[in-house]
């Protein structure tokens, strides 16, 4: 028996070490092999840190963040819901403007031309206004063309023809951009003492703006319509211009989740300007006889502005005085161009 106990105990000893060797490395190899150790790790960094970052020795410790939760959700916005808003408000004013046209079609001069005429906008209000509208449509169709042109126009196109066409579309974008700003900054100064709300842009609103029916409701010189155009312009345009700086100069305001906020802010208000600036070159065009002529030559025709901006026109005509209390024939005018 003693005999078989000086045997029995070295062999359950060796066994034991046996199995603590073996048993020693389990748990890292089982690290190694566990297919979701990762991603729970990852899951882990995110819920404490808000974001995977490492360190880098470059100067720019930005660099460091290898993922952030907030861009997911950018890519998301960017990817999906922009080409939705985007889609709904151009398509949707551009189907709102046609079906209007083809109910009420051409707002006409009711009472006719008069063919004498009165200064509406003069020289250097117009240049402003046509600076600031030319920068706006390249600006426009440049800026369409990074949300929409990877799906609708590289299929058409082609792979070359589109880099080359969105290369020189991010040039004009950039640069372009200066004129607009100064552009509208000039507008708000230019207009600012006509476009304050009143009582009488309540009424022409009551009355449908003229719109709707035969009514020619009272204006001063920039009715309601014009005046919120005016202020879509002024806003729309200054947060498009500040939030488009800092993406253009990035970091210097802020970080990558303030360059996140300003994309989404600077693409969500320019498709919505976008869809507003489209009513407004409707109306300046085919939607309305005569106001193309206001920023064309700077002139309307009296009967024009009797109808549309009745206060203005007895108002311009009281300055006048005595002398020259009457607008100039149409022919004069052509004659002093």
């Amino acid at each position: 028996m003693s005999s078989f106990a000086r045997f029995i105990r070295p062999t359950i000893g060796a066994w034991a070490l046996l199995l603590l060797i073996m048993a020693a490395p389990a748990p890292s190899l089982a690290q190694q092999i566990n297919p979701t150790a990762s991603s729970v790790n990852e899951r882990q960094l995110l819920q404490e840190m808000d974001r995977i970052q490492g360190r880098v020795s470059i100067p720019d410790q930005r660099s460091s963040v290898l993922i952030q939760p907030a861009g997911r959700e950018w890519r998301e916005f960017r990817n999906v819901v922009l080409r939705w808003i985007g889609g709904v408000a151009v398509l949707g004013m551009l189907a709102v403007l046609v079906i209007f046209y083809l109910t009420r079609g051409m707002i006409r001069l009711e009472s006719g031309r008069s063919g004498r005429t009165i200064v509406r906008f003069n020289t250097f209000e117009r240049f402003v206004h046509w600076m600031t509208a030319t920068c706006f449509v390249i600006l426009a169709i440049s800026g369409l063309n990074i949300t929409f042109g990877r799906p609708l126009l590289l299929p058409l196109i082609g792979f070359d023809a589109f880099s080359d066409w969105s290369r020189w579309a991010k040039f004009a974008h950039n640069y372009l951009s200066f004129p607009f700003t100064i552009g509208v900054v000039l507008i708000f100064l230019m207009w600012i003492g006509g476009n304050i709300p009143n009582k009488v842009d309540l009424e022409w609103i009551k009355r449908g703006g003229g719109l709707i029916g035969h009514d020619h409701p009272p204006a001063r010189r920039f009715n309601a319509g014009q005046k919120g155009i005016y202020w879509i312009v002024v806003i729309g345009g200054g947060l498009v211009a500040a939030t488009g700086y800092q993406l253009m100069f990035p970091f210097y305001v802020s970080g990558i989740e303030g360059m996140q906020i300003a994309q989404i802010v600077h693409s969500v208000v320019a498709v919505l300007f976008i869809a507003a600036m489209l009513a407004h070159i409707y109306i300046g065009t085919i939607g309305m006889e005569g106001a193309f002529e206001a920023m064309g030559s700077g002139e309307v025709d009296v009967n024009w502005a009797r109808e549309h901006h009745s206060l203005w026109l007895d108002q311009e005509l009281a300055r006048s005085g005595p002398n020259d209390s009457q607008p100039r024939p149409r022919h004069a005018a052509s004659a002093a161009e």
